[in-house]
């Protein structure tokens, strides 16, 4: 079987690859459960100063798979919970380099990298309006966060199309490169990180992020909630019947 998320330790830095580029890295559950491997395995490792999060091909992460959640056996609200969390509570730098599709799930992980770097070719959305759904992965608190709350409001709400330009004006990413020269510039800031002791770099990423914990793992349970609520609503059926039917949704009619 294809390792989902490739791993390779440069000098420090751990590149982490979405590894499904014939799928756009849409996240399934066999990656939901790397993704949380990997980001236990890189806190506990002192071999580790900066994990560099990217994505193969030409699009970092379309959100997530659908398909997936007909897998027997398997829970997939649990595995991305524990995905979400090892995240969140990673206690290191978290650089991450993004080009072409960045969507939902493939979007809100961004925002709880330190630094983002960005493709001329990103292209994000916050598509859960647009789908009778909530937000997730704590982003409703992350990204106001990051940007303010009436930057956050405009995006969440009307569900628009965010390209690098807009990204870089709002604040979601620190810089816009030419897509053949992201991944190099991202892994020059990573080991410019990753000479540093790690214990350092523990306790400025604990100074900076991990501060904010308790609001994330609120913010989360509230989601959770949510998308309990939303997920398999009139609206939500009606959005995925739409996007099936290759239509605009009605919302009048739910």
């Amino acid at each position: 079987m294809t390792d989902t998320v490739l791993t390779e330790n440069r000098d420090g830095v751990l590149l982490v690859t979405l590894n499904r580029p014939e799928k756009k890295n849409a996240i399934n559950n066999a990656m939901w459960g790397q993704i949380r491997d990997t980001f236990r395995a890189a806190a506990a490792d002192d071999t580790v100063g900066c994990v560099l999060l990217t994505g193969a091909g030409e699009h970092f992460s379309s959100g997530v798979d659908l398909s997936s959640f007909g897998e027997a056996d398997v829970d997939p609200q649990a595995l991305f919970n524990a995905a979400a969390m090892a995240v969140a509570e990673f206690d290191k730098p978290l650089v991450a380099a993004a080009t072409g599709a960045s969507v939902g799930g493939g979007a809100t992980v961004l925002f709880h990298a330190d630094v983002v770097y960005a493709g001329e070719s990103l292209r994000m959305r916050l598509p859960f309006a647009s789908l009778g759904l909530a937000p997730e992965w704590g982003s409703s608190y992350m990204l106001q966060a990051n940007i303010g709350a009436q930057r956050a409001a405009e995006l969440f709400y009307t569900a628009q199309w965010i390209d690098a330009d807009k990204a870089l004006q709002a604040g979601i990413v620190a810089a816009v490169l030419p897509d053949d020269q992201l991944l190099e510039h991202a892994l020059a800031t990573a080991a410019e990180i990753a000479q540093w002791p790690v214990n350092s770099l523990r306790e400025i990423k604990r100074s900076l992020r991990l501060h904010h914990l308790p609001a994330i793992k609120t913010a989360m349970q509230a989601e959770q909630e949510a998308m309990a609520r939303q997920a398999g609503s009139p609206e939500n059926i009606e959005a995925i019947t739409a996007f099936m039917e290759k239509r605009k949704p009605n919302f009048r009619k739910s």
